[in-house]
Formats: C-alpha cells, sequence, structure tokens
C-alpha cells in the first residue's frame, strides 16, 4: 500500500515537473516530404539561430519541443532546405499543429499568436507580389506615356500598404506580431516605415509591449531602436529648426523643473555658457559673468546657462546659492548630451554668442574681458 502510494506521488511529482518546464510543443506534417528534414530555427533578434534538425516520418509528420519562457515569446521559423514552410509566435504551454502544402503555404492551430503572424506574413507577400508586378509594367513601359501612370500606381500601393501596416500597429500594440511590421521592406533594402515620423511608431509600440513583456528579447531591441530613431528624429527637427533661427535650439529645465528654450530669450544679445558647477566653474559666475550682466542687461543683454552636471541636485544647490539672474538650465546626460557635437564643444567652460538670432562666429571670447569688449561694440 505504501508502496503504491509513493509511486503516486513520484508519477505526480514527474508530471508536474512535466508541465512546468518551458516549453512549447509543435507537431506538424509537411505533405508530400517523406522522411525530409525539417530545420527549426529561431529569430535571435536580428539573426536565425539554428536550433536543430528533425525528420519526418513516412507520412511527412514531425514534432519537437521547443524551450520558451513564461513572458518570453519566441518566433520560430521552420525550413526545408532553404524554404520556409511555418513562422511561429510561441508562448510557453503553446500546442501547435502545423500543417504545409506542397506550394508552400501552411495553416497553424493551438497558437492565436501564430495564426496572426500567418496572416501579417500573407498580406506583406501578396504586397511584394503586387508591387514586383507594377514595377515590372514600369519597366517595360519606360518612355511611353503610360509610365507615368504605373508610376502612380505604384505610389499610390505603397501609401496604401503603409496606412494598413500602420492601422495594424495600432490595433495590435499589445501583440509581438507588430513587431515584424515595423522592419518590412519594399524591396532592396527600402523600409516600410521608412519616414522620420515613424519614431513615433516604434516609440509607442516599445512603450506598449514593454507593459506585456518587459524581459523579451525582441522589446528590449524594439526600444534601443526607438531610441535611435527617436534620436535622429529629434536631431533632424533641431537642425530643421536651426535653419529657420540660425542656430540649433536648446529646450531643458531649470532649477524648478520648468523648461526653457533658448529661443524663448529675446534680447538682442544672448550668451550661450556652457559649463559644470565645480569649484572654479562656478566661481567664474559671480567674478565674470555677474557683473557683465549688470552691466550690458540693460542694454540687451542675456545669458542662458547650461549646465552639464549629471548630478542635478549638486547643480541646483550651487545656482540657489548663488542667486543669478539669468536663465539655468542643465542637461543631466553630461557629456553623452547631443549638444556637444551642435556646438562643437570639446571641454568646458565654453561660450558663444548669439546676435540677433544668429551665433556670431570667430569673436574670441574667451574671458570677461573679451566679452565685455565685443558687447560694448554691438550694444551701443
Amino acid at each position: 500500500m505504501k508502496t503504491a502510494r509513493f509511486a503516486a506521488l513520484v508519477a505526480a511529482a514527474l508530471s508536474f515537473a512535466c508541465c512546468s518546464q518551458p516549453s512549447a510543443r509543435i507537431d506538424g506534417v509537411l505533405k508530400d516530404a517523406p522522411e525530409t528534414d525539417v530545420i527549426v530555427r529561431l529569430l535571435d533578434v536580428n539573426k536565425y539561430q539554428t536550433l536543430d534538425t528533425v525528420k519526418t516520418d513516412a507520412a511527412g509528420a514531425y514534432s519537437y519541443k521547443v524551450d520558451v519562457e513564461e513572458g518570453k515569446p519566441e518566433f520560430i521559423y521552420l525550413f526545408n532546405g532553404d524554404r520556409k514552410i511555418a513562422s511561429l509566435l510561441l508562448q510557453k504551454g503553446d500546442r501547435v499543429k502545423v500543417v504545409t502544402e506542397p506550394d508552400g503555404t501552411w495553416t497553424v492551430e493551438g497558437s492565436e499568436e501564430s495564426e496572426k503572424l500567418r496572416q501579417v506574413e500573407k498580406e506583406y507577400a501578396d504586397f511584394q507580389v503586387r508591387i514586383a508586378a507594377l514595377r515590372q509594367e514600369f519597366a517595360q513601359a519606360d518612355g511611353t506615356p503610360e509610365a507615368r501612370e504605373i508610376q502612380g500606381k505604384i505610389s499610390r500601393a505603397y501609401v496604401e500598404y503603409y496606412r494598413k501596416a500602420v492601422a495594424y500597429v495600432l490595433s495590435n500594440s499589445h501583440s509581438l506580431t507588430s513587431l515584424p511590421v515595423l522592419y518590412q521592406n519594399v524591396d532592396d533594402g527600402f523600409q516600410v516605415f521608412s519616414q522620420p515620423t515613424d519614431a513615433l511608431h516604434f516609440r509607442s509600440l516599445a512603450d506598449s509591449l514593454k507593459t506585456v513583456y518587459p524581459e523579451s528579447r525582441y522589446v528590449k531591441a524594439l526600444a534601443k531602436e526607438a531610441d535611435r530613431r527617436y534620436k535622429a528624429l529629434e536631431m533632424g527637427q533641431r537642425l530643421e529648426l536651426a535653419n529657420e533661427i540660425g542656430y540649433v535650439d536648446i529646450d531643458l529645465p531649470d532649477v524648478n523643473g520648468k523648461r526653457v528654450k533658448l529661443s524663448d530669450l529675446d534680447s538682442r544679445a544672448v550668451l550661450l555658457y556652457f559649463w559644470a558647477a565645480t569649484d572654479e566653474m562656478k566661481m567664474f559666475n559671480l567674478d565674470s559673468l555677474l557683473p557683465v550682466y549688470e552691466t550690458f542687461h540693460d542694454r540687451g543683454f542675456d545669458i542662458y546657462s547650461v549646465s552639464f552636471d549629471v548630478d542635478k541636485t549638486a547643480w541646483a544647490t550651487v545656482v540657489r546659492n548663488q542667486k543669478l539672474p539669468w536663465t539655468q538650465v542643465c542637461d543631466v546626460r553630461g557629456d553623452r548630451s547631443p549638444l556637444f557635437g551642435y556646438y562643437g564643444i570639446t571641454g568646458l567652460p565654453r561660450m558663444a554668442l548669439l546676435v540677433d538670432g544668429e551665433i556670431v562666429s570667430d569673436t574670441g571670447i574667451t574671458s570677461e574681458a573679451t566679452l565685455r569688449q565685443y558687447l560694448s561694440k554691438v550694444l551701443k
């Protein structure tokens, strides 16, 4: 009796261990392909990692178990030679059935995400076929009146697909199937989501997926790409604005957390002063800049000080203690701030003078004396 109970407990323990293992199971059939190899590959962010090769039986059937951890779904792709025979998005505990037809199309059961991925890939493939056909028509019609009409069809086909792709990403913001949509290409490496403002779609999807799959390798990679694109968008906007106002604008928080733009200062001459709250540089505020400010402020002079202190509290303490009357902001990114590149900053402190909305170059402003000398000329 005791032996029977012990055996039952062992069986239950083994059953629990089996069920709690981080895995998903694939049962597939590759029609008209008996005793052939099925290659199982995992998408490791931006490249395939081959996990294993399994052989189909006489009926083309095969099975495979994939390690999948809780909260970390995996993109799994099945190949027969160079031919892809299934794309799957598997979560822990999934048990999917895949049937691949001789023409390469497949059906999948047991995974809603895998079915959505299949539909996403089908729409994308249909779009690629349509674009390829239109490009062939355009090549044949080159130099004829019909060529421009066909070119218009190509543009409209792209815009139509782009809008559908955006709609899919927005309506499936908590599904990893939206992720590959963002990386689709039209052809020759030209991405569907290639506009600078598409950075907003990358950022929005990354933020949404983080709430569901914070530990996913795919979500972490998406977040990095979103940051890269967003910085490029921000730089483009700053440079575009620089062409309009004559310099790269700055928008940073002051000691009270209120954001203040450099372009908000309407004085005729503005000293842009880059510094850090070290003993030497903080004394320059009182010993040199304050006397200049008091002399020229009523004549149209102002100062916009940008600190690169990563310790915002230490910077705020210095600013409050010095009670300086001009704008004080802080960029806690320190020497990683893009302002170093925008303004050619190679060391601190650094000064640049804006007069009538333009940066004055070759002024030789390196001290209180040269600053006074220049201001005496422009603020008569």
